[in-house]
């Protein structure tokens, strides 16, 4: 089972379009602050404040050289929560066919009892 501290990271990493939007852009490959953020259209410290959510998450890494702040993804913490959505996803899925058969069942159960 996943710490739930991580998922909860996770996904609060990929809970707001700017932070998303900066993950895509990083899915691509390494871009310094300027470019994966480039077009958010808010302010440098709401752009500061959405890198520290996504660096505390551990869903990007940032690499100081000189002035220059290059980040990239680190998908690790994002794979917690897509090997928790997929357990969620089979979970469900089963139960959902549980029902499925259920009905049909009952269908056909009615629909005998109305033929004969």
């Amino acid at each position: 089972m996943a710490n739930n501290g991580v998922l909860d990271r996770s996904f609060a990493a990929c809970s707001h379009p700017i932070r998303r939007s900066i993950l895509e852009r990083l899915s691509e490959g390494e871009l310094s602050v300027g470019e994966a953020t480039r077009d958010c259209g808010v302010s440098k410290p709401a752009i500061s404040r959405h890198l520290k959510i996504l660096e505390e998450a551990g869903t990007i890494v940032r690499v100081i050289d000189g002035r220059t702040h290059r980040l990239r993804l680190d998908g690790r913490s994002l794979d917690e929560a897509y090997k928790w959505m997929s357990n969620q996803r089979e979970l469900w899925e089963r139960k959902l066919d549980v029902v499925e058969d259920y009905l049909r069942e009952q269908r056909e159960t009615r629909s005998r009892e109305e033929q004969g």
